[in-house]
C-alpha cells in the first residue's frame, strides 16, 4: 500500500509539475508572441528651417526651405529639423533618412490650397496602385525618421474634398456653397472645382494604366485627393506628440513599412469628410500604436493590406500589430480591420482601448473578390459608449457607404447566394474577444459571413453589451460566447441564428421576461449548444424556421 500511495503522490506531483509547466510555457509563448519595435535614434543636433529662409508669417511659402533644411541634416548624418513658433504656409515636403522633424507646441504647419503645388505620382489609393496628388508629407524607403513635438500638421483638407449636403446643417451648407466650386445637379453634393465633378464620374479614376502618363490625368487632378502623410518601405518610424488634423483623404497611411511607432498623437477630420481615416496601417510589420486620440471622419484605426488582385499580388500581411490605450471618438469604426486585406493580417493585439460615439466599434469587414486570410487577433479590455451601430461587426457582405444610414436613406437587403471558392473568397478566424463593455448600441453583435466560407473560430468572453437589439449569427461557425450579458429594448429575438454551425453558447444574461431567447433558421444550421443559461426568464425559449430540425439546439445546466 505504501508503495502504491508513494507511486500516486509521485504520479501526482510529477502531473502537477508538468501542469506548473505548461502553465508557465504558455505564458512564456504569450510573452513571446507580442512583437518588439525597433525604435529610432538620432544625433542631438538641431537645424532651425529658418536657417534656410523660412517665414512663420502664414503667408510665405516655405516648400524650398522646409525640404532644403532636411535634405542638408539627412547629408550630414541627421538629427532634428526644428519648426518653431509661427504659422508656416508649404507646399510637399519630402523626409529623408535619419532626421526628426520636430514641431513646437505653439507651431502650426499648414499646407497649401494651391493644387498646382501638389504635382501627380503615381502612388496608392485604398489598396491598389493609382496617381494621385503628392502627399503633403511623404517618404520613400527611408530609416530612422520621425515626425514629433507638440504642434499641428493642417492638411487643408477643405480645399480638396466634397461634402454631402445631408451631413451639414442648412447654415453650414449655404456658407459652403457661397464659397464657391460646384453644386450637383440633384443639389445634394458640393465639389470644390469642375475638375473634382468630373472625377467623381470617372469610372476607375486614377488607376494607373500602361502607356498613360500623369498628362493624362489633369483634367480629374483635383479629384485624386492625398493622404495627409504617407511613408512608403521605411523602416524604424516614429510618429510622435503631433496633432495631424484636416486632411484631404486619410490622415497617416504608413505601407510596407517596418518597425513603426505612433504615440500620443491628436488625429482630427471632420466628420462628414469623406475618405477621411484616422490611421490605415498597410502592409507593415512591427507596429506599436498607443496612448493616442482619434476623431475622424472615416475608420478610427484601421489595418490594411491591399485591395483584390493587386493585394494578393503583392502578397504581404500586415502582422505583430499592438494598439493599447487609445481613444477614438467620431469615426466609422472605433477598431477596422479590412475591407482592403487581400494580402492578409495576422497576429494583432488591441487592449485598453475606448470608443465613443463611434459608428461601430470593432468592425472586420471584407467582401466577395477581397481574398486574404485575417487570423490571430486578440482583443481584450474594450469601453465603448453612444455607438449608433453594432457595438461588435463581423461582415463579409461590406458595400463601401457609411455603417449607419443618413435619415431616409433605403438600402436594398443583402441577397445571400453561394458562389465557388477560390483566391478571391476571403477568410476571418481565430478571433480572441474578451472583457468588452458597452452602454448604447444599436445591435450588440453581428456576424455575417459567407455562404462558401463562413466566419470561423470566433471566441468572445465576458461582455456586457446595452443595445436595442442583441445577438445575430448568420453563416458562420465554431462561435464560442462565454459570459456574454445583452440588455436590449428589443427581446424578440435575444439571438438569432441563421445556417450556423457549432454556436456554443455559456452563461448567456438578458433582460428577464424577454419575448423569445433563440430564433433559430437555415437549413445548415447544426449544433446549436446552451450551457449555464437561465432559459427560464424568457416568455419564449425558441423558434424555429421550417426548415430547421428542432434537435439542432441542445440545452443543458
Amino acid at each position: 500500500m505504501k508503495h502504491i500511495a508513494g507511486s500516486f503522490y509521485r504520479t501526482k506531483i510529477a502531473l502537477t509539475c508538468i501542469l506548473i509547466s505548461a502553465a508557465c510555457s504558455a505564458i512564456a509563448q504569450q510573452n513571446q508572441a507580442l512583437p518588439v519595435i525597433q525604435q529610432v535614434k538620432f544625433k542631438n543636433d538641431t537645424t532651425s528651417i529658418t536657417s534656410f529662409g523660412a517665414k512663420g508669417d502664414g503667408l510665405f511659402l516655405n516648400t524650398q526651405s522646409i525640404n532644403k533644411t532636411i535634405e542638408a541634416v539627412s547629408q550630414k548624418g541627421g538629427g532634428v529639423v526644428l519648426i518653431p513658433s509661427g504659422l508656416w504656409l508649404t507646399g510637399p515636403i519630402e523626409l529623408k533618412s535619419n532626421v526628426n522633424l520636430h514641431l513646437k507646441r505653439d507651431a502650426i504647419l499648414q499646407f497649401t490650397a494651391d493644387f498646382n503645388q501638389y504635382k501627380l505620382v503615381k502612388g496608392n489609393w485604398e489598396g491598389q496602385p493609382a496617381w494621385r496628388n503628392q502627399s503633403p508629407i511623404s517618404g520613400v524607403n527611408l530609416q530612422n525618421i520621425a515626425i514629433t513635438g507638440a504642434g499641428i500638421i493642417d492638411g487643408n483638407g477643405g480645399a480638396w474634398r466634397m461634402v454631402k449636403k445631408d451631413k451639414l446643417t442648412e447654415t453650414q451648407w449655404k456658407t459652403l456653397v457661397a464659397s464657391g466650386g460646384v453644386v450637383r445637379s440633384d443639389g445634394k453634393m458640393w465639389y470644390p472645382s469642375e475638375k473634382t465633378v468630373k472625377g467623381s464620374n470617372t469610372k476607375n479614376t486614377g488607376v494607373i494604366e500602361a502607356g498613360k502618363t500623369a498628362a493624362d490625368y489633369e483634367d480629374i487632378k483635383d479629384f485624386l485627393r492625398p493622404n495627409l502623410v504617407v511613408l512608403t518601405g521605411c523602416k524604424k518610424v516614429l510618429l510622435e506628440g503631433v496633432t495631424f488634423q484636416n486632411s484631404p483623404a486619410w490622415n497617416l497611411h504608413p505601407l510596407l513599412c517596418e518597425d513603426l511607432t505612433l504615440r500620443n498623437l491628436q488625429v482630427k477630420n471632420p466628420w462628414f469628410a469623406q475618405n477621411g481615416d484616422g490611421v490605415d496601417v498597410e502592409s507593415c510589420k512591427n507596429v506599436l500604436i498607443e496612448g493616442s486620440t482619434f476623431d475622424v471622419g472615416d475608420d478610427g484605426i484601421c489595418i490594411k493590406s491591399g485591395r483584390d488582385e493587386a493585394g494578393r499580388k503583392r502578397g504581404v500581411p500586415t502582422e505583430n500589430v499592438i494598439i493599447r490605450n487609445n481613444v477614438v471618438y467620431h469615426a466609422h469604426g472605433g477598431f477596422v480591420i479590412g475591407s482592403e486585406m487581400s494580402g492578409g493580417t495576422k497576429n494583432i493585439w488591441v487592449y485598453n482601448c475606448s470608443f465613443i460615439g463611434t459608428d461601430i466599434g470593432l468592425r472586420f469587414k471584407t467582401t466577395r473578390g477581397r481574398g486574404g486570410v485575417v487570423e490571430n487577433i486578440y482583443v481584450n479590455n474594450i469601453n465603448m459608449i453612444d455607438i449608433p451601430g453594432e457595438a461588435i461587426l463581423f461582415d463579409m457582405y461590406y458595400a463601401a457607404v457609411d455603417p449607419v444610414p443618413l435619415a431616409g436613406e433605403k438600402r436594398e437587403a443583402i441577397k445571400t447566394v453561394t458562389v465557388p471558392v477560390t483566391e478571391a473568397t476571403p477568410q476571418f478566424k481565430n478571433f480572441y474577444i474578451k472583457d468588452v463593455v458597452a452602454n448604447g448600441a444599436e445591435k450588440a453583435i453581428f456576424f455575417r459571413g459567407l455562404p462558401e466560407m463562413n466566419i470561423k473560430d470566433i471566441h468572445l468572453e465576458n461582455v456586457t453589451i446595452q443595445s436595442k437589439k442583441g445577438i445575430e449569427i448568420i453563416e458562420a461557425s465554431n462561435i464560442f460566447l462565454k459570459n456574454v450579458k445583452v440588455i436590449t429594448n428589443d427581446t424578440n429575438p435575444v439571438v438569432h441564428v441563421q445556417n450556423g454551425s457549432n454556436i456554443n453558447i455559456n452563461g448567456l444574461q438578458y433582460k428577464n421576461g424577454a419575448e423569445l431567447l433563440f430564433d433559430i433558421s437555415g437549413e445548415k444550421t447544426k449544433a446549436l449548444k446552451i450551457t449555464g443559461t437561465d432559459v427560464s426568464k424568457a416568455k419564449k425559449t425558441s423558434a424555429f424556421g421550417t426548415e430547421v430540425n428542432q434537435s439542432v439546439l441542445e440545452i443543458s445546466k
